[in-house]
């Protein structure tokens, strides 16, 4: 496991127990106790978790969420390593719609590898990730920049979409839930989302395993809109994700690729 990593599952551990000890997270992790102390005084410079006596707590509810600038450094090297894998499916000469995020964010970053590409985005940060870059024809995809996220929504959005046919649609999402499906914690949002899903030929989405068995606020679309999912390994582990499992076994059975990276 690369330090990126464990400091990836150390914030996934600390935020769905409330409160671990620095001995059970070196159990758990298979480190020593002078690594983890480490680890958790740099995850708390970055003000993603607070240091305790003995260990440690979240800086704040796993559910308050954040705006974009407070989830940037959430996850940083496994969002890097989704980023990745997501790119690497894209066929160049492709026009591929890029959703808002800060996963899709990463995707930008590895995205020229795939070049010669068209890439609409729905993201002023996308958007300056790919601006300039050699074999990226870049489409900013209009509309309103919502607040705290910078995605653009909104009528002119959905009309500039409506206009457009891609052959790729790489998603983000706020949930994807066994019984209620991809999930959106933005009405805003969400509205764009399925009008990319209706324009595009085939959807991808990525997502942290975070993501598995939540039931955001708006409802996107069924599971088998979707053609492929791509997200971490540890979407797999009961322990750290308890609805990953269950969730990953249901995306299979409605037809939906399931890539772990």
């Amino acid at each position: 496991m690369s330090a990126g990593d464990r400091l990836d599952l150390t914030l996934r551990l600390v935020q769905n127990a409330g409160k671990l000890s620095v001995s059970e997270l070196a159990g758990r992790l298979g480190v020593s106790e002078m690594t983890v102390r480490r680890d958790l005084n740099a995850l708390e410079s970055r003000g993603l978790l607070r240091r305790v006596h003995g260990g440690a707590v979240p800086v704040r509810p796993r559910e308050e969420g954040g705006g974009f600038l407070a989830r940037r450094e959430w996850q940083a090297a496994t969002k890097d390593r989704l980023g990745a894998a997501v790119a690497a499916m894209i066929e160049p000469g492709s026009r591929v719609l890029l959703d808002a995020g800060t996963t899709t964010v990463h995707v930008a970053e590895h995205l020229a590898e795939r070049a010669p590409l068209t890439v609409a985005v729905l993201s002023l940060q996308a958007a300056e990730v790919l601006a300039d870059r050699p074999g990226i024809e870049l489409f900013v995809v209009g509309g309103r920049s919502r607040p705290g996220e910078r995605s653009l929504v909104g009528p002119l959005a959905l009309r500039t979409l409506e206009a457009l046919s891609f052959d790729c649609f790489v998603m983000s999402i706020g949930g994807v839930h066994a019984e209620r499906g991809w999930t959106e914690l933005s009405l805003d949002d969400a509205a764009v989302k399925q009008v990319g899903l209706v324009q595009a030929a085939r959807t991808v989405v990525v997502a942290d395993a975070t993501k598995l068995g939540v039931r955001a606020f708006s409802r996107v679309a069924p599971l088998s809109a979707v053609g492929a999912f791509v997200t971490d390994a540890a979407a797999e582990d009961v322990q750290t994700h308890p609805h990953g499992p269950l969730t990953l076994q249901t995306l299979r059975e409605a037809g939906v690729e399931v890539h772990l990276a």
